[in-house]
């Protein structure tokens, strides 16, 4: 696995994604806004194979407490994109300086349940920097071989009960890691799309 194979897996073509993929019972308010988001896949080389690097939010938070996820967030009004929105949130949620992240390009968007248009924007990172949790917002950071969440036969579909009905979602666990919904399912994607790089 190597940047080239990555940025060759970016060029392919897929639908979006949401967190209704796999509950299709789920009726969408018509003429719902969706509030458009950018987070960072940031894939770090490392001389054992290139990595992932996520986040466990903060069990405080309002929105997937607890939950593992990209850095990122919402797009404010004075970023230029959904790109600078998860390259300015890398930066303040784990300290990412943005200078060190080389954009590949983009993944389908995801729409979440709590009313976002996500974009995965895949960064390559070369050189080291240091982690610096913001600690408002995340509780951890960590890292994934790629090679793992590449591996499609890894995920699986499991369902909890939400909201009074049972919602299916994807998973691959990492250790003692849950990845899941949104992060899982994205994770996915990209793994289907390495598979045919």
């Amino acid at each position: 696995m190597d940047r080239d194979r990555l940025q060759a897996a970016l060029l392919q073509t897929s639908a979006v994604s949401s967190d209704f993929d796999l509950n299709p019972d789920v009726v969408l308010p018509a003429g719902r806004k969706l509030r458009p988001a950018g987070v960072l896949v940031p894939v770090l080389a490392a001389p054992t194979g290139p990595e992932v690097l996520l986040t466990k939010r903060s069990s405080r938070l309002k929105h997937h407490p607890g939950q593992i996820a990209f850095p990122g967030g919402k797009q404010d009004d004075s970023d230029a994109d959904v790109i600078a929105a998860a390259l300015r949130e890398a930066e303040e949620e784990v300290g990412l300086p943005r200078g060190q992240v080389d954009i590949l390009g983009t993944l389908p968007t995801h729409e979440t349940v709590t009313g976002f248009l996500m974009t995965p924007v895949v960064g390559w990172i070369d050189s080291p920097f240091e982690v610096v949790p913001e600690p408002g917002e995340v509780a951890e950071v960590f890292r994934v071989p790629l090679a793992h969440v590449a591996n499609a036969p890894l995920f699986s579909v499991q369902s909890r009960r939400w909201r009074g009905t049972r919602r299916h979602y994807y998973t691959v666990p990492f250790g003692p890691y849950y990845i899941w919904g949104a992060t899982a399912r994205i994770l996915r994607g990209l793994a289907q799309r390495l598979e045919n790089a």
